[in-house]
Order: structure tokens, then sequence, then C-alpha cells
């Protein structure tokens, strides 16, 4: 299970796969909470058909002490779930122990969670209009 989730994580946010017509898209502005001042933070907006597999739209921003603001573009109106971690030795991954337990900080909008895997989409679901949505990602 562990195993399982530390690739659904890493592949959700490290893969874009679609682009969304300009007119209908909006910007999401991720401040990432609990960010150390190493490697990068990577986050992936999701919806629930995709939520922790492939998620369409991400961006990363080298990371700042404290708080970083990564800005995911091209997210069309309607209802996600923003998926952050901070990929502390910028190898492309959310690293993992030997129990696939992560070792990199990674968090979800809404500060979902859950205590045993990944929270639930509606846990973490935030709507994006057509205008630019904030949203907040601590990470533990």
């Amino acid at each position: 299970m562990n195993e399982l989730f530390r690739t659904i994580v890493s592949g959700a946010l490290l893969l874009c796969v679609t682009a969304a017509s300009a007119a209908t898209a909006a910007t999401v502005q991720v401040r990432v909470a609990g960010v150390t001042a190493k490697g990068k933070v990577n986050v992936a907006v999701c919806d629930k058909e995709r939520f922790l597999k492939q998620c369409a739209y991400s961006a990363s921003a080298a990371a700042q002490a404290g708080e970083t603001l990564v800005i995911v573009k091209g997210v069309p109106p309607g209802t996600w779930a923003v998926v952050a971690y901070q990929d502390e030795n910028t190898n492309g991954v959310l690293d993992t122990n030997f129990l696939g337990i992560p070792k990199e900080p990674y968090g979800f909008s809404r500060d979902a969670r859950s205590k045993f895997g990944p929270p639930g989409f509606e846990d973490a679901a935030i709507e994006v209009g057509d205008e630019a949505t904030a949203a907040t990602v601590r990470l533990r």
C-alpha cells in the first residue's frame, strides 16, 4: 500500500498531460507552507477521476523557507484537489523509507489528511472558477 502511495503521489505530481483552452482556463495560485530552503516544491492539480493517478496540471518552483508560491496555469473551472511535495534532493520523486512512508514533506489542499494512506478527493477538493483561485497546502 505504501509503495503504491509513493508511486501515485510521485506520478501525480510529475505528469502534466492535458492542455486547456485559454478562454476557459484559470490560474491556481498555491501557497505551500512548511517549506525548508532546499530543493523545489512540486504541485499538481487533479480532478476526481485522476486524483493521485495522473493529474492534468502541474508546476514547480524553487523552495523558499517558510512558504513557496507555485502558480499552476490553464486549469479549467470545476472541482479540483491540489497535491504538493517538497523534492528536497531534486531527484524528481517523492522519496520514501523501506515501508513506503514518505521521507519528504507532502500535503493536500484544505489540509486534508488520513490516518492510513492519502485522503479522499472530497477532503481536498476546491472550486476553481474563471478567475484566479488561491489554495493553501501545508507540508507535513
